[in-house]
């Protein structure tokens, strides 16, 4: 079983807690070689990871399904073992096209049962476990049947081929480009936390609200807190208000990044506060303070969706969240206090001076 296909063509957030697959794959298989099979917006997740030797485009092989190109005379989607990690009908379909020996899938997927031959049975939706364990069931057919706890899965990451950020903090704490994005050093101040607040989902979580951001922002320190916020050009213009409210202490960093820069920028900052977001995911498989907002609403709750990293922390509320379930805004999540989100940025900034 040499060549290996991870398939996952959903989002950061779910990409980001799949690869810790590749790192066991590599630990309890060595030699094997390590093909992801993804959305092409997540390629710089994948070529950021140590563990992953080459990415296959979803978006261009559905393409060719659509004009019905099932037969693909393409080399790299031959391989001994396909992980249907996200199960995508035309993507087992394709696979058993292709003879791939070993086909491995949930069994709770109908059409799992025409296209895979080895089933690991569970329900995500029902489980207790973490998303990132719930990826890991799937290696048991190939004999890995190790239970990974939590703080182990972590070191499986492998984010270790990094560019450089393509901005730098100056000596009045505004972000610059450095050498047309070329070089990139942040700038080292005893004591000051470089914090990223990543107020939006693009709908992939329940939110905290921009209220409770402006809130936190109050409640930071100007002497030991250098603030921006990311997001989408989109995003941007959804927060405006929000962004020329804070103008003269925040860097406006939406609308300014691609996924490989976004990436390169987490890694040069100290913390991250979001949602239950691919960044917040980034922020904490390398390592930064990655708090994270959530609603106690299974399955989104953070026993399934927490941030895993030796410095991430989440925040929820111990309750039920049954009446918010219907609606997009949840009572539950924007209860969640700012004097909360400060006390434990205020306590990880201690590490700093």
């Amino acid at each position: 079983m040499k060549r290996i296909i991870i398939s996952r063509t959903d989002n950061l957030g779910d990409v980001i807690l799949t690869l810790p697959m590749a790192g066991i794959l590599k630990q309890e298989m060595p030699g094997c070689y390590i093909i992801f099979l993804g959305k092409k917006y997540t390629k710089p997740i994948l070529d950021a990871c140590e563990h992953v030797d080459e990415f296959l485009d979803w978006d261009e092989l559905k393409v060719m399904l659509d004009a019905g190109c099932w037969m693909l005379d393409n080399e790299k989607f031959q391989a001994d073992v396909i992980l249907h990690v996200f199960p995508v009908k035309e993507i087992q379909k394709l696979a058993k096209l292709a003879k791939i020996p070993v086909r491995i899938g949930t069994s709770h997927r109908w059409y799992s049962w025409l296209y895979c031959n080895k089933f690991i049975h569970y329900s995500r939706k029902k489980s207790n476990l973490h998303e990132a364990q719930l990826n890991l069931k799937l290696l048991e057919p190939l004999g890995i049947k190790k239970e990974f706890p939590l703080l182990e899965i972590p070191s499986f990451y492998g984010l270790t081929k990094l560019t450089p950020a393509p901005y730098q903090g100056s000596e009045d704490g505004e972000w610059r480009m450095e050498n047309g994005g070329q070089k990139s050093e942040v700038r080292e101040v005893r004591g000051v936390f470089n914090l990223i607040l990543h107020p939006k989902s693009k709908g992939s979580a329940r939110e905290w609200g921009l209220d409770n951001f402006s809130k936190l922002i109050g409640l930071l320190p100007e002497d030991k807190f250098r603030i921006s916020v990311t997001g989408t050009k989109e995003e941007g213009a959804l927060m405006k208000d929000f962004l020329d409210q804070h103008r003269n202490r925040i860097n406006d960093m939406t609308g300014k990044l691609s996924i490989s820069e976004l990436l390169a920028f987490i890694n040069s900052c100290d913390g991250l506060v979001a949602a239950s977001t691919g960044p917040l995911h980034i922020a904490a498989a390398l390592g930064k303070r990655a708090i994270g907002i959530y609603a106690p609403m299974r399955p989104i709750f953070p026993e399934r969706w927490a941030p895993l990293g030796k410095n991430s922390t989440y925040l929820v509320l111990d309750k039920k969240c049954d009446a918010c379930r219907k609606t997009g805004d949840c009572e539950c999540i924007r209860a969640i206090t700012p004097e909360q989100v400060a006390e434990k940025l205020l306590i990880s900034n201690l590490g700093n001076e």
